[in-house]
């Protein structure tokens, strides 16, 4: 009897999820495609961007899915014939389905602003993180001067989390190559009136009281019209720096405006109950259009909920209906700061940060056992630097 075929696209909170699950019923084939080497935690993306291992934001796929009886492929999807139950990838290959799971994660929206995809740089990924640390050092080195203004745009979670550690981090690089104090400016760009829009004006407020206590410049109601190699332009003035960060727009995959899915207002693709998009499609994390998308808990949530329903139905069950989970809102804003909306609670300060750390081992938990999972946690505490001058430094103060 042939075995019952999942293909998972993605590898990202969603996708790896479900495949966990998955892989231990060995009735299933299940086959993960991925497109890089690594499972991104993005929430820690800012640390490693800021003098933090990359470990804590970057897990080998190859490790998560040890002694797992699954099918690993690194490649990208690029087309589904419906009517075949087949995908096609990249590379050429080609997979047959019974079911097929779609997380496929979303990609930066440069709002068509002339000038950023070339100058500005990002913490999207590992890659981008590493890049900009790499910046950081090497302008500090090479000039022995920080740059005029660092400018992050975006005033949502990853802009205030990046712009909260900047101002102590440069400090800290200047610091070790004994550069002395200088005037350093971290200028956060937002669009919208206010910092985390959809969050209770409590809580942003809260939030632009703790940045501004930092040092860091707001601009609210901002547009910002180009950059070039040397500026940053906003509300028809420049603002002369080198060092700009896009922390703002993202849209969905263009994959599945490509395939022909059927997509809401916003961009995302409609699924019914059960998150499928079409009978046997799943679509979940990011993609989907449902109550929380965009958030890592509930893209964990979406992969267990449709692995779970995929069970079921082998074992002649009636699958479950979809209840949004409200998640847990943690905005870390500078070292041993964050802001916590859970339900009506409202936590801010040192609480909050430790709140941030456990949700962080809880998560790393999803995928890993306790003993890895407590490893990696640990090296949060821990620094990663390829200026030889600053790991000697941080060497000498562990």
């Amino acid at each position: 009897m042939a075995k019952y075929k999942v293909v998972i696209a993605g590898g990202g909170f969603a996708g790896v999820k479900a495949a966990l699950m998955l892989a231990k019923y060995h009735i299933l084939d299940v086959t993960l495609i991925y497109n890089r080497p690594d499972f991104q935690y993005h929430p820690k993306l800012y640390e490693t961007a800021t003098g933090g291992m990359n470990a804590v934001s970057s897990i080998p796929i190859s490790e998560i899915f040890a002694r797992l009886p699954l099918d690993l492929v690194q490649d990208n999807i690029k087309s589904i014939d419906r009517q075949a139950h087949r995908i096609s990838t990249k590379s050429g290959r080609q997979f047959s389905y019974d079911a097929l799971i779609l997380g496929l994660g979303v990609v930066p929206n440069y709002c068509g602003i002339k000038g950023l995809e070339k100058f500005a740089y990002g913490i999207k990924t590992i890659d981008d993180a590493v890049k900009f640390k790499n910046h950081l050092h090497r302008q500090i080195i090479d000039d022995s001067k920080p740059d005029l203004n660092y400018v992050v745009i975006g005033g949502g979670p990853s802009g205030i989390e990046l712009a909260g550690v900047l101002p102590h981090y440069i400090r800290q690089i200047l610091k070790n190559h004994e550069l002395g104090p200088r005037q350093i400016h971290v200028d956060l760009i937002e669009a919208a009136p206010c910092l985390i829009p959809f969050a209770p004006k409590t809580v942003s407020k809260k939030i632009r009281r703790r940045l501004r206590k930092l040092g860091v410049r707001i601009y609210f109601d901002t547009k910002v019209e180009a950059e070039t190699a040397d500026a940053l332009v906003i509300n028809d003035k420049p603002i002369q720096s080198h060092t700009v960060v896009w922390a703002a727009g993202t849209v969905n995959h263009p994959f599945f405006t490509d395939q022909g899915f059927q997509l809401s207002a916003n961009g995302k693709v409609r699924v019914d109950q059960y998150l499928q998009a079409e009978p046997g499609i799943y679509v979940v994390g990011d993609n989907a259009d449902t109550p929380f998308s965009g958030m890592a808990q509930t893209a964990i949530y979406d992969g267990a909920f449709v692995a779970g329903n995929i069970i079921r139905k082998l074992d002649n069950k009636q699958p479950k209906p979809y209840v949004a989970k409200q998640p847990i809102y943690v905005f870390p804003t500078g070292p041993n700061w964050a802001a916590v909306i859970w339900g009506p609670v409202r936590i801010f300060g040192r609480p909050g940060s430790w709140l941030r750390k456990c949700a962080d081992f809880t998560t790393y938990r999803e995928f890993e056992p306790w003993h890895m999972a407590a490893e990696r946690f640990y090296e949060s505490y821990d620094h990663e630097e390829s200026c030889p001058v600053c790991a000697t430094n941080t060497q000498m103060k562990v």
